[in-house]
C-alpha cells in the first residue's frame, strides 16, 4: 500500500479543507460567510518574516484579516478574510505525530476560524470535539 501512496496534491487538500470545513457547525460556517480558504505549499517569505517564522515549516496555518471583534461599522470596505493552510508543513508535522492528516487538518482549520472569532483555546478544542476526521 505504502509504496503507491502519495502526499495529497494542493487541489487534493484544499478539497480536505472545504470537507472540513462542510463538517462545522452550521452557527459556525454561517458567521464565516466571506472567509477565504486558501492552501500553499508554504508561507510567502514576507509572512514568515511579519511573524518571526525562522523556517517555512513553523507555521501550519494563517488567519489573516480583521476578525469579528474587531470591526467596526466605520471599517473602509476591507480586504476579505482569508485563512492560509500550509501544505508542506501540514505534511511534515503529520510524518512526524500519530494523527491522521484529516484531524490535523481540521485542528488547523478550526485554530485559524477561532482567530477570526477572537475564541480562546477552549473554545477552538469543543468545536473541534464535534468534527470527525
Amino acid at each position: 500500500m505504502w509504496i503507491t501512496a502519495k502526499a495529497p496534491s494542493l487541489a487534493e487538500f484544499e478539497e480536505m479543507a472545504q470537507e472540513t470545513f462542510g463538517k462545522l457547525p452550521e452557527e459556525f460556517r454561517a458567521l464565516c460567510e466571506g472567509v477565504i480558504i486558501r492552501v500553499d505549499d508554504f508561507p510567502t517569505d514576507e509572512v514568515m518574516e511579519e511573524l518571526g517564522a525562522q523556517t517555512e515549516f513553523d507555521l501550519l496555518g494563517l488567519f489573516q484579516g480583521i476578525g469579528l471583534p474587531q470591526r467596526s461599522s466605520q471599517d473602509i470596505a476591507p480586504m476579505p478574510n482569508m485563512i492560509w493552510l500550509y501544505r508542506r508543513p501540514i505534511l511534515d508535522y503529520w510524518s512526524e505525530n500519530d494523527e491522521t492528516l484529516g484531524h490535523i487538518v481540521s485542528h488547523v482549520l478550526i485554530h485559524e476560524i477561532g482567530h477570526h472569532f477572537g475564541l480562546s483555546d477552549d473554545d477552538m478544542e469543543a468545536i473541534e470535539a464535534q468534527v470527525a476526521d
